[in-house]
């Protein structure tokens, strides 16, 4: 890949670990925000998780010093400028992505490859925001981005060949496969394992434990992970809008989701980033 600058749009826990997976990979790395705060929380992070890298042998100090001295942050989109890729990580709302890319349609370079990284919504209605959909696609990452290794591809009904072999040229750069998905709702992962973690909270409502729930598949599908404890470290509220919106583009009971799971949302039991889902982290 010739251009080695890469921009990110949002610093969250998928924008930040974009954001390092591209850094670690020899990429020089913008990092954009609509305020410091957030921005200054994500570099400490993976300044963090670097660290501990070093500390297991895994890393050595010379690959981590240069990791974060290829990660800028700033709060100017102008800073966008030069950059190949521009990947968009902000909060999965059709608002805020459309708003996200006039901005990024405003100041990336012509022919430049905007990448959303949305794990369910319409290319197209994101991509309607700009004035050069054949540049926009999906490339949806999973969380922790810098340690999963599949992106889905997903391209719109606009989308040019070119674009589309520029983000798997990326995808390559960073020791991803990719994968084509269609553009509908949950793409190919999670239009299987959200209604699979769905069906876990649906056991838990009729009287089953989280703990037979999640033994029940680690012990008897080899999953490394149980369905409640994957909500958990996806989100309750993740899990709930996905299922939504599965449910309202398809129509079909099969997508119905839970009423468990609004509950705990309601109730702020969102898993472990509020320390308390299924299992309590307090």
């Amino acid at each position: 890949m010739d251009n080695k600058k890469v921009a990110v749009i949002g610093s969250g826990l998928m924008g930040g670990g974009i954001a390092q997976a591209c850094a670690q990979s020899g990429l020089e790395v913008t990092v954009v925000d609509v305020a410091q705060e957030p921005l200054d929380k994500a570099h400490a992070l993976v300044a963090k998780l670097l660290q501990k890298k070093v500390e297991k042998g895994k890393l050595g100090q010379d690959d981590a010093d240069a990791t974060l001295a290829r990660l800028s942050y700033t709060t100017d989109y102008a800073r966008i400028a030069g950059a190949a890729h521009v990947i968009e990580a902000v909060p999965e709302r059709l608002d805020f992505k459309r708003a996200t890319f006039q901005k990024m349609d405003e100041f990336a370079d012509a022919g430049a490859t905007l990448l959303t990284n949305t794990s369910g919504i319409n290319i197209d209605d994101i991509a309607a925001a700009t004035t050069r959909p054949a540049d926009v696609l999906g490339m949806h990452f999973f969380y922790p981005a810098p340690v999963m290794r599949l992106v889905e591809l997903i391209r719109g009904k606009k989308t040019s060949d070119e674009a589309l072999a520029s983000a798997r040229e990326l995808a390559d750069v960073l020791g991803k496969t990719s994968i084509s998905a269609p553009n509908q709702p949950g793409f190919i992962v999670n239009r299987i394992i959200v209604p699979y973690q769905n069906e876990g909270a649906f056991l838990v409502m009729e009287g089953c434990t989280p703990e037979d729930v999640d033994a029940g598949m680690k012990l008897g599908c080899n999953h490394p992970m149980g369905p409640c404890e994957l909500m958990d470290f996806t989100g309750i509220d993740v899990v709930l809008a996905t299922m939504s919106g599965l449910y309202e583009s398809f129509g079909d009971e099969k997508y119905r989701p839970c009423p468990l799971l609004k509950q705990m949302v309601d109730q702020g039991r969102l898993g472990r980033k509020t320390g308390r889902g299924f299992y309590d982290y307090r």
